[in-house]
């Protein structure tokens, strides 16, 4: 009896625990700094390959056609084979340099989207309010105005 009424005090209380950690949980990934980050990431590999594919697609062929017809993704370094009829092990720095490429452009375009984002948080906290009211006029600009319109009337 005593074994049973322990192992009913430990799983409720491995329950308890779990429903505090589902709710932590819970309250973190409703956020919308875990939302944004999570849409950031998908959107973030999907413009990855976009990139990836104007390097391998469109602005590596002219580049090899101008360096003598060279395919970048050919590029590499034949070690020679230590086993007879293995394949020998190649260094593939064509592959590393199309990589390079990709990172630049795509920090480039980082770089331009974060720009443009400053930029109209910038205008954004620029844009003037509204115009703080005119100051009361002190005791001797009252006076001062009286005694002008008494002299006006005169």
């Amino acid at each position: 009896m005593y074994f049973c009424s322990r192992i009913a005090i430990y799983t409720f209380q491995f329950f308890n625990i779990m429903g505090k950690f589902i709710e932590e949980f819970k309250a973190f990934a409703v956020k919308g700094n875990a939302v944004d980050m999570a849409v950031g990431v998908i959107i973030g590999g999907a413009f990855g390959k976009i990139v990836s594919s104007i390097v391998d697609d469109i602005i590596m062929p002219p580049i090899g056609y101008l360096i003598g017809g060279v395919n970048f993704s050919d590029l590499k370094v034949v070690l020679p084979a230590l086993v007879e009829g293995k394949e020998s092990a190649t260094i593939n720095y064509g592959n590393f340099i199309q990589t390079i490429i990709d990172f630049l452009i795509i920090a480039f375009c980082v770089f331009m989207l974060v720009k443009g984002i400053n930029k109209m948080k910038k205008q954004e906290e620029e844009k003037p309010a509204a115009p703080p009211p005119a100051p009361e006029p002190s005791a001797e600009e009252k006076l001062l105005t009286e005694i002008r319109d008494l002299l006006k009337n005169k």
